[in-house]
């Protein structure tokens, strides 16, 4: 049976052989995560395995059902419940949650008031900033429009009125800081007005770049080129990202018939717009964790805490048809205003059509973009760079003999004797190098993974997938954590 003929375009889907009625968290907590994300469809009457085995009585399931999702629901999310009937006269009940606006959605029950979200194919407790990211969006609010601890008068805006001057040609008002959000009707500093400032009071508002020496962060001679930690407002945050990353950029040109062509290795739109989406997107509610930038020699990727707005993964959409939603609206006009985006969220149609316009562009060197429940990753590609041959140096009867080798078995002749040598890498198939590198791309440093989560990053069995976890674990780029129950995988 496809899931597909019965939840039609759902990313979010839960099943269930029957349905449990003296243990009701068991589904509920699907209804409350479902709510609480982008909606999801659950299923009664189909096992583990995706087989139709069908409810002895369906009806009076469906009302137990609804019964009790107005019972153990608080607040009542808005939901759909239909019967579906297969081939061979199996009947399904179906209960379609609906994304809710009054979030956060609890499972009220059994001593106990549990909010849940999605992660993975598992509905599990939110964490503490996600519940609070509940409770603002549920309030009709957002993290930038509420008052903040700190009192405006001590706080200095020249990096915002200057820039605003610049860009737009119009001089910042006094009256501006009310219009655009910094304070509030009450003359209240806002979180807004708060991560604006000169010298930000906010601390995890910061930014950490690294040129990484070579294709990872394995330690080597020299680790890291250049490094910064940079602190202060969004806009100085900003700009200091983006000279950074021109600083460890090169431009090479070659001569043409009525002048020079230049070739950037990463084209300055795309990460103008990369860096714009990590800082006014993040989610400011996650204390402790920073947009880093990490060059290597091949690419930059631009990491961001928070994923998408609406729950689903960046990876699934079509990256040229996505409604503009904004996690911090009051931050993301005044960057509107001071011309570094605009309110059609047209940033990531900016990227890729920026990138496709270089003369060194190839399909191979498309931007890549991944999030998860709680991160945004974005990677821009080095359009001059190009993989060198490994080379090897071997000696025979005093004649020394240069190879080349791309991490692939090379035979030689000497003397009329054959030799053959291998690299240090096992050999692997271009399909595996791709997954290897896809898992790479996706995993955040000091970030934990369990073998489900993936399993469906790479779109994998969990067999296959342990084959790809442990060649990267004998090349020492992934570690184990915890024991056998409790296994998890992280970047080494």
């Amino acid at each position: 049976m496809d899931i597909k003929d019965l939840i039609g375009e759902a990313t979010e889907y839960d099943k269930k052989e029957m349905l449990e009625v003296k243990k009701p968290k068991s589904w509920c907590k699907s209804i409350s995560a479902f709510a609480n994300g982008m909606g999801g469809v659950l299923i009664f009457g189909i096992s583990n395995d995706d087989i139709a085995i069908g409810l002895k009585n369906a009806e009076r399931d469906a009302e137990i059902i609804s019964e009790q999702i107005k019972v153990r629901l608080d607040p009542i999310p808005n939901f759909k419940l239909s019967f579906y009937r297969t081939e061979d006269n199996k009947k399904l009940v179906i209960v379609k949650v609906f994304s809710g606006d009054e979030t956060p959605y609890y499972y009220d029950g059994d001593g106990t008031k549990i909010a849940y979200q999605r992660i993975g194919n598992e509905s599990v407790p939110v964490d503490r900033a996600k519940l609070k990211e509940l409770v603002i969006k549920g309030s009709a609010a957002s993290y930038d429009s509420l008052k903040s601890k700190y009192n405006f008068d001590d706080y200095a805006f020249s990096k915002l009125k200057a820039t605003y001057k610049q860009r737009s040609g119009n001089s910042f008002e006094d009256s501006d800081y009310e219009s655009f959000g910094i304070v509030d009707e009450d003359g209240n500093l806002t979180n807004a007005g708060a991560l604006l400032a000169d010298e930000s009071p906010i601390r995890h508002s910061r930014l950490f770049c690294t040129r990484w020496n070579g294709l990872d962060k394995a330690p080597g001679i020299i680790d890291a080129i250049d490094d910064k930690e940079f602190s202060g407002g969004l806009i100085n945050l900003l700009q200091d990202g983006t000279e950074f990353v021109k600083n460890n950029s090169k431009v090479r040109w070659k001569k043409t018939s009525d002048g020079r062509l230049e070739m950037q290795d990463y084209p300055e739109r795309p990460v103008l717009e990369a860096l714009v989406n990590a800082l006014i997107h993040r989610n400011y509610l996650e204390v402790g964790s920073e947009v880093h930038v990490d060059m290597f020699d091949d690419r930059i990727e631009i990491y961001s805490p928070g994923g998408m707005i609406d729950g689903s993964k960046i990876q699934d959409r079509d990256l040229l048809h996505i409604p503009s939603r904004r996690r911090n609206p009051i931050i993301a006009d005044i960057f509107n205003r001071i011309r570094y985006m605009d309110r059609r969220g047209s940033g990531f149609k900016k990227i890729l059509g920026d990138y496709k316009i270089q003369p060194t562009y190839t399909v191979d060197k498309e931007p890549e973009f991944y999030s998860d429940n709680d991160s945004f990753l974005i990677i821009l590609k080095n359009l001059n760079y190009k993989r060198e041959k490994g080379k090897a140096t071997i000696k025979s009867d005093d004649k020394k003999a240069t190879i080349k080798s791309d991490d692939k078995k090379a035979t030689i002749k000497s003397d009329d004797k054959k030799a053959t040598i291998k690299s240090d890498d096992k050999k692997v198939t271009i399909k595996t190098q791709q997954q290897y590198d896809i898992l790479l791309q996706y995993m955040v440093p000091q970030k934990e993974y369990r073998l489900d989560e993936i399993a469906e990053r790479l779109g994998v069995k969990t067999t296959r997938t342990k084959t790809i976890l442990k060649g990267l674990i004998e090349k020492e780029k992934v570690e184990v954590v915890g024991g056998n129950k409790d296994r998890r995988y992280r970047l080494k």
